[in-house]
């Protein structure tokens, strides 16, 4: 049986989203980056400067990047 593309990217990223834990660095839907600080049903704490935190509601987070991983490079030329 074959699964589209989109459904398998969205399962996936509920899985990664589901597995966010405190001190995960998370991108938001909005293009802010922070860090987890804390971890509720549906939504997560995000530290986004020294003693600055916001509620974010998970569904808006668009990429979990593990504690301490680089950012991927952006070697593309326009």
């Amino acid at each position: 049986m074959m699964i589209r593309p989109q459904q398998r990217r969205a399962r996936e990223h509920a899985a990664r989203v589901g597995a966010i834990k405190r001190g995960d660095t998370v991108v938001m839907s909005s293009g802010m980056i922070g860090k987890v600080v804390r971890v509720e049903d549906a939504e997560i704490g995000v530290e986004i400067a020294q003693n600055v935190t916001v509620k974010v509601v998970k569904a808006m987070i668009a990429e979990v990047r593990a504690r301490g991983e680089p950012a991927p490079a952006n070697d593309a030329k326009a």
